[in-house]
């Protein structure tokens, strides 16, 4: 009776084992890629990173860790490093990539207070008003940072200071208007026409 009833489990294992070989080795290749990808990124190996995007039909440089759903742009833009996100954009590298919260390469620029990338992001087309998950735009994070400079940077990119977040409802105009230590910023604001609010909020958490 016992092994009678074991039989189903021996054949469906079986057949698991049979299957597995046929799809394993493509995603564990392509995975592994992408490991050693990010990886050489992580390190500064421009060696390995050149050797990798230059291979004939190579798509990789889009990936994301599957951890954390960081990519290329994430990596060289929290480290501060201008020539590396420079030749990754030039290699074709989305500039609107999202991390696991939803982050975009500008959003960590700001955050990161390199508004030299900022500009180097815009040059490359990237959305100034892509919100993270929690409907945080590039300008609402500058103008929290009360970083001025950074403010213009986004704003010369497109930033909309009329676009609301997701936790209070707040534009990046109305965080700079209830700021006592962002006056400048806040004239800034005031000086810059309301805009329509786009359908461009944070994406959509599974």
């Amino acid at each position: 009776m016992f092994r009678r009833s074991l039989r189903p489990l021996f054949g469906a294992a079986l057949l698991l084992a049979c299957a597995a070989p046929l799809t394993t080795p493509a995603a564990a290749q392509q995975q592994s890629q992408s490991y050693k990808f990010l990886d050489a990124v992580r390190k500064g190996d421009g060696n390995a990173v050149i050797a990798i995007l230059d291979q004939p039909g190579q798509t990789i440089i889009n990936t994301r860790d599957v951890t954390n759903g960081e990519g290329a742009l994430h990596i060289v833009v929290k480290r501060g490093d201008s020539a590396y996100l420079r030749y990754l954009l030039a290699k074709g590298a989305d500039p609107n990539i999202r991390d696991g919260h939803g982050d975009t390469p500008m959003l960590l620029a700001v955050q990161a207070g390199q508004p030299e990338m900022v500009k180097i992001l815009a040059t490359a087309k990237a959305n100034a008003n892509l919100a993270n998950g929690s409907g945080e735009t590039p300008l609402i994070r500058a103008v929290q940072r009360r970083d001025l400079t950074l403010v213009r940077e986004v704003l010369a990119a497109g930033g909309n200071p009329d676009q609301t977040d997701n936790v209070a409802g707040l534009s990046a105009r109305d965080y700079a208007t209830r700021d006592a230590r962002a006056t400048a910023i806040a004239k800034l604001l005031d000086d810059t026409p309301k805009q329509a609010v786009r359908a461009v909020a944070g994406p959509k958490l599974r």
